[in-house]
């Protein structure tokens, strides 16, 4: 054991003056000048060369290198913004020269700088705000809280409110005072248009003041109703939630938002980044992130904050942009859609940023789905809007002892009653005749409604543009979460690779919440990059798993074991983590902040990722469980292989950039002990990038 022990080290010494070797010789004729001019410089014992003395020398650490032994050293030098060495602590005492900055870390483990895959990070910034916190919270709750945020901070006249970090998978519980999230939002006022975003950025509820506001296709305000919403809104039916009667319950999801204009309260706080855009870095810099990718990147105004960060030399991380067009915009006189005017604003914008070496612009983003939760405290449910193979069920709904929701039954769609409710709705359509029915079957009428969600675009749509975005050489992104939603992104991938014969981009899916067993062999034989958000990854039956599981698996009650059972189709398509991983698929790291929390939270994610599960909660599908070291992958050098910059970042090793963080705690030992679950309280206490320290706890 001892012979093979050494025999390794020596390999990894040999492929490390490997690694040293081409940035030896491309320094030596500046040695040389540097010596003949009698400045003092150090011997590097690996490289048998006399080397330049680092700006930086870091030593008395847990170096995790990232490198393809994983090796784990105790010192690493810096030169010019780069990596030049790594190794022992004695080895890198010959880096050192009278200037070079020395900084001795007690043992603390440095990993290289995170890379966040999947992120806005235009919403990142706290500006503060009324924020709900993502807690769940019921109807009467709500109320009191958002009417206390328009006392402690009054709204002025012809301004909105926005209520942000709504937990729409779980609580909103009704009672007979606010019977519906509208009528929740309403008592707190009917003046003030006001509009409460889920923490998914896909859910929202607003009161009759902000309903009232929606405009029909030709620009005439005429409100959102039961009528309208049954004539020129007739299209939004999907995303539109209504209660027994057909009256809209203020909960409206993705394109349902697309009459009503409530704009100027992302202009508003887009302002305030641009008057202050070093906030942006600096919170990514606190949470250790030293690379992200835009998933979403934008004309109208999203690239001003950028532009001002680079203009003020404040752009302390590495920027991948994820062009988003809607192509329905795009179409002629003709009906038809103009791909080459929509690319040819694309174009404009990757060359803008070509020059920059820390910007790219070179990949687009496309939606192949919205969200696939239901509300299962409307009567009827709302059900999801993301497609399907098969329909979702529609759940019976009671209330169990302690007033929480839980399953009791399901509607039988194909019987007789439900076939003739689809064949004359209108029967079924009057308060009387609704309530008539729920009497007889103990269910809603619209529930015999057959759902099999929509796509985001017409399927010709989606293939044809990320087809003609790969000829044009971008790489793609695709927002899909449903199972039938991954199954078109990786056709819609595969046809795009084929047209250009092009393999090696790394073309990413992101959240890939339900993925079937067999897509996940798909997914690993196209080697597609996954951009996971590992925090989402947990088990609440009677929180956010009644929106979902039961409109996918046929369960009872509202328990764990009725939820979570190993062989249901949920439990085993959800989230596939390490199946994918052991498919061949690459796993990447987005936290699609400000989704759920404006913190990216690097290190809860990897927590979640290791244990499935929140604090004091059993795990979901603990069979996905991922080493901490698979999520350090996918935080660092995958993250930086799905950017293509893997020859830049991604380790930590000689001729890569300088860009490293350093932890309060040993995440990989508390890991390998058995304690995971204190992964996600990991603090950062420095973070350096290209050689310069860009944020330090202690001068907090």
């Amino acid at each position: 054991m001892i012979s093979l022990r050494w025999s390794a080290i020596r390999l990894r010494r040999i492929l490390g003056a490997l690694a040293l070797f081409g940035s030896a010789v491309a320094g030596a004729q500046d040695a040389a000048a540097r010596h003949r001019s009698g400045e003092s410089f150090a011997f590097d014992p690996v490289t048998s060369e006399r080397a330049e003395p680092a700006d930086v020398v870091i030593t008395n650490a847990r170096i995790y290198t990232e490198d393809s032994f994983r090796q784990m050293v105790e010192a690493l030098a810096v030169r010019d913004g780069k990596i030049i060495f790594t190794g022992s602590a004695s080895e890198a005492a010959n880096f050192i020269g009278p200037k070079t900055k020395i900084e001795r870390l007690s043992g603390k483990l440095v990993l290289p700088g995170l890379v966040d895959a999947h992120i806005h990070p235009n919403g990142i910034v706290d500006f503060g705000g009324c924020s709900l916190a993502s807690k769940a919270r019921t109807l009467a709750e709500i109320t009191d809280f958002v009417r206390g945020c328009i006392q402690t901070a009054p709204v002025p006249a012809g301004h909105w409110l926005e209520v942000s970090d709504w937990e729409y998978g779980g609580g909103n519980q009704a009672d007979p005072a606010h019977p519906s999230l509208r009528a929740a939002l309403d008592a707190a006022s009917t003046k003030i248009p006001i509009v409460m975003m889920g923490w998914d950025g896909h859910h929202a509820a607003f009161n009759s003041a902000a309903l009232a506001l929606a405009k029909n296709a030709k620009g005439d305000v005429v409100g959102y109703s039961k009528q309208t919403l049954a004539n020129e809104f007739a299209q939004y039916k999907t995303y539109v939630g209504v209660d027994a009667a057909g009256e809209l319950t203020g909960d409206v999801a993705d394109q349902g938002w697309l009459p009503i204009d409530f704009s100027q309260l992302s202009r508003d706080e887009h302002q305030k980044l641009v008057n202050a855009p070093q906030r942006l870095a600096e919170r990514l810099n606190r949470a250790g992130i030293t690379a992200v990718q835009d998933a979403d990147a934008r004309r109208d105004g999203g690239y001003e904050v950028y532009d001002e960060l680079i203009q003020r030399g404040q752009l302390t991380f590495r920027l991948n942009l994820d062009q988003y067009f809607l192509p329905e915009s795009f179409r002629g006189e003709n009906g038809k859609i103009d791909y080459d005017k929509l690319f040819s604003q694309a174009e404009l914008i990757r060359r803008k940023y070509a020059r920059n070496p820390l910007v790219r612009a070179d990949a687009v983003k496309v939606y192949a789905d919205g969200v696939p939760e239901a509300n299962p405290n409307n009567v009827p449910p709302t059900l999801g809007n993301s497609p399907r193979p098969v329909p979702y069920l529609q759940p019976i709904f009671g209330k169990d002892a302690a007033g929480l929701l839980t399953v009791t039954g399901y509607v039988d769609v194909s019987s007789p009653v439900c076939v003739h409710v689809r064949v004359k709705p209108d029967d079924y359509s009057s308060p009387a005749a609704i309530a008539n029915f729920m009497k007889l079957y103990g269910y809603h009428p619209g529930q015999c409604a057959i759902s099999y969600g929509i796509p985001e675009h017409a399927p010709e749509i989606f293939n044809e543009y990320i087809k003609r975005a790969h000829l044009a050489g971008y790489t793609i992104h695709i927002h899909s979460i449903s199972d039938q939603a991954v199954h078109m992104a990786i056709d819609a991938i595969e046809a795009a690779r084929a047209a250009d014969n092009n393999y090696s981009r790394p073309d990413t899916l992101a959240h890939v919440q339900f993925v079937t067993p067999e897509d996940v062999v798909r997914m690993g034989r196209d080697k597609l990059y996954l951009a996971f958000t590992y925090s989402w990854i947990y088990a609440e039956p009677t929180g956010y798993d009644l929106s979902i599981v039961p409109f996918f698996d046929k369960v009872l009650g509202n328990t764990y074991e009725a939820f979570h059972q190993p062989d249901s189709y949920y439990e085993k398509t959800t989230y596939p983590t390490k199946t994918a991983k052991d498919a061949g698929a690459i796993l990447v790291a987005g936290s699609d902040a400000p989704v759920l929390t404006k913190d990216p939270q690097p290190f809860v994610n990897m927590e979640f990722g290791v244990t499935r599960a929140r604090h004091g909660l059993r795990p979901m599908s603990p069979q996905q469980r991922l080493d901490i070291r698979d999520l350090i992958d996918a935080y660092t050098l995958n993250g930086a292989r799905a950017l293509s910059r893997a020859s830049e970042i991604g380790s930590i090793e000689p001729g890569k950039s300088a860009d490293f963080i350093v932890l309060d705690q040993n995440i990989i030992g508390l890991a390998d002990e058995g304690r995971a679950e204190q992964i996600g309280s990991t603090k950062v206490l420095e973070t350096w990038f290209m050689g310069k320290r860009v944020y330090s706890a202690s001068t907090e």
